[in-house]
């Protein structure tokens, strides 16, 4: 996938997912990661939040996991919500999971990230928000 994926690279990353996890996620629904996970849950998404801060507490209906190592299953994405300097580590857990998708989101751009994440197999979005290319591509519900 080149570095700045289609439309249609979009619009099928989001149509082959089903379960997203999301690192960072936050408890506080003015923060992005609180705003863009309701939003995806709501339009028929399973989230998966982790944030060690919140682990043990219930979000979206789930969970709230400490890391990555502590998923019970494989998603089909990791929606970054952590700096740009986390998103490698993020990236690379993601790859040894074996996570198809990797989405960084607004401002979070990880080039020898995104690198190491294509070469195991994922495609990757840097600096895009999942909220605002659902709503763009005006995919429906699932």
């Amino acid at each position: 996938m080149p570095a700045e994926p289609s439309d249609d690279e979009i619009r099928r990353i989001l149509e082959a997912s089903q379960t997203i996890v999301v690192v960072g996620a936050s408890i506080k629904p003015a923060r992005p990661s609180h705003f863009v996970s309701r939003y995806l849950a709501d339009k028929g998404y399973r989230i998966l939040p982790v944030n060690p801060g919140y682990a043990g507490q219930r979000l979206f209906g789930e969970t709230v996991l400490p890391d990555l190592d502590s998923l019970p299953l494989v998603p089909d994405m990791v929606a970054i919500f952590r700096r740009s300097e986390h998103a490698g580590a993020v990236a690379d857990t993601a790859c040894a999971r074996g996570i198809r998708f990797v989405w960084m989101q607004v401002g979070i751009r990880d080039d020898a990230a995104a690198a190491r994440a294509r070469a195991c197999g994922a495609a990757v979005v840097m600096n895009r928000c999942l909220m605002v290319d659902h709503r763009r591509l005006a995919l429906p519900a699932r």
